[in-house]
């Protein structure tokens, strides 16, 4: 299988790439990629704490969904080693919707004859990516006052996983 194209191809946050098409149905995607996020939600979902900690974006981007579930996956394994299962709550709070495409090109000898080069270039579905607006929340931690520093460090272990610099915010419910 093909390795994953670096994000720089996609991080730009353009108007998505859409086609239009007199035949109403090559205007659509076909195919969804699986998510890579596991759970959108982690920890104690009933309990209430008296702080959340958040992960906001600084600027407009795409961030692709295997990213966020790396930085997700991070700050989980450090709060549970810590708090346990039931002293903290993790919520991932974007949803992947847009679908990144690529458009394969085939390489090496006679690949000219099965080329239609961009006569077709719509692409086909590679990936899902969420798309953020600048100061949208990312990630949120919810913890009581005193494991606040704990989930600070956890947001900047998933801060270091996502393709650009994110701020961390400390708010009292």
């Amino acid at each position: 299988m093909a390795r994953l194209r670096k994000f720089v191809c996609y991080r730009h946050y353009e108007r998505p790439n859409t086609r239009k098409s007199k035949y109403r149905k090559k205007s659509f995607v076909r195919g969804n990629p699986a998510l890579k996020i596991v759970k959108f939600n982690v920890g104690n979902l009933q309990a209430t704490f008296s702080h959340r900690v958040d992960l906001v974006s600084r600027e407009e981007i795409q961030i692709r969904d295997n990213a966020v579930e790396s930085g997700r996956t991070t700050a989980t394994r450090l709060l549970e080693k810590v708090l346990g299962k039931n002293g903290f709550r993790l919520q991932v709070r974007p949803y992947p919707h847009h679908i990144l495409r690529e458009h394969a090109l085939a390489a090496g000898a006679g690949a000219d004859r099965f080329s239609s080069g961009m006569a077709h270039s719509f692409g086909k579905p590679a990936g899902n990516a969420m798309r953020l607006v600048e100061n949208q929340i990312i990630i949120s931690v919810h913890v009581n006052e005193v494991n606040v520093p704990l989930a600070r460090e956890a947001m900047q272990k998933a801060n270091h996983k996502l393709p650009k610099n994110c701020k961390i915010t400390v708010k009292k419910n």
